[in-house]
């Protein structure tokens, strides 16, 4: 059980890793950070609990970027699925119509 706990947050690990590369890819250092602090305040989603609360950090981030958030959530989504490799992405893209952006993290982080 005690494996599957650290198995598990690695993963969690990865998500929040990848997701702070795109925002800060994206949006620079600054910004990023005034994202967090937004997530933070507005709906109790500190950095390391995003892939905890994918939910939230997907309903804040749509809410500060608004229609903006999809292109950076796709953008997550790629560096995800590349950091599995393409079998996984292949996996993940037949069930897109199925999920959407918190949900494919669930999945990604319930199969890898």
């Amino acid at each position: 059980m005690k494996h599957m706990i650290q198995h598990s947050s690695r993963k969690e690990d990865k998500i929040c890793r990848i997701i702070d590369k795109v925002l800060n890819q994206v949006f620079g250092k600054e910004a990023t950070l005034l994202i967090y602090r937004y997530l933070e305040s507005n709906y109790s989603v500190k950095r390391d609990e995003i892939s905890e609360k994918i939910d939230l950090f997907t309903k804040g981030l749509e809410d500060f970027l608004r229609t903006g958030a999809y292109a950076i959530e796709r953008k997550i989504l790629e560096d995800v699925y590349s950091s599995y490799g393409l079998l996984r992405r292949l996996e993940l893209e037949k069930a897109q119509q199925e999920y959407d952006f918190a949900g494919q993290i669930r999945l990604l982080t319930r199969k890898a």
